[in-house]
């Protein structure tokens, strides 16, 4: 693979607050630096919770609301993503009071990094303040520090969520990959025609790298 001159192009669909999607990438990183593969990661937005308050619900009851799970399934879950997230060098730290939130505004202010060519820096940041850290990322103060800790204008990234400036680009990007029967995350499209869904594994992406580099252009 390293021998292609044109890189293969990585569009991951995903959401901030979905552990499976930080899982799925780290997943993927790993194969990616196992082949030495020449690529390109492009992110786009996905809201889990496109109806939920800004303030947020904790975590346990948004869980147990949405999917009908008891606290033992639950508590289970969490055992399961700390594993999986153990394995690909990421820290999760849930408690009683871990919170899901709604992640419009962090949509949008990935958008205004991706123009200053920041967006991959941003979006590990992101889910490392909400699943390590535990930050209130519905205060787009604490927004606003994130994006100053990774280089970014602290000011100009709160007048950006202030004047949402970016509403309406984010809800045509979610729009256009719902349109493409997006309806679960993380999404993975290789070279814009091969979709793969969920976190699938170290050795399952290692597979498909080796399968898309012996597949002619």
């Amino acid at each position: 693979m390293e021998h292609t001159q044109k890189p293969l192009r990585i569009d991951i669909v995903s959401d901030v607050v979905c552990p499976w999607c930080v899982i799925g990438y780290r997943q993927l990183d790993d194969a990616l630096k196992q082949t030495n593969t020449n690529y390109e990661i492009h992110w786009h937005p996905f809201e889990l919770n496109t109806n939920m308050p800004s303030e947020g619900q904790n975590m346990r009851e948004h869980i147990i609301e949405k999917y009908g799970s008891t606290k033992q399934e639950s508590d289970a879950s969490r055992v399961r993503l700390k594993e999986a997230g153990n394995e690909v060098g990421f820290e999760f730290n849930f408690n009683d009071d871990t919170r899901m939130h709604n992640t419009f505004n962090l949509h949008q202010l990935l958008h205004w990094a991706e123009q200053q060519g920041h967006m991959h820096e941003l979006k590990q940041a992101l889910f490392t303040a909400h699943f390590t850290h535990n930050r209130d990322i519905s205060d787009i103060q604490v927004l606003a520090d994130i994006a100053a800790e990774i280089g970014l204008n602290r000011d100009e990234a709160l007048s950006v969520l202030k004047d949402q400036r970016f509403a309406q680009e984010v809800r045509n990007a979610e729009k256009h990959w719902q349109q493409q029967g997006i309806q679960s995350v993380p999404a993975i499209i290789f070279n814009e025609r091969h979709l793969v869904s969920g976190a699938q594994g170290v050795d399952n992406y290692l597979n498909i790298l080796e399968q898309l580099a012996n597949m002619p252009d």
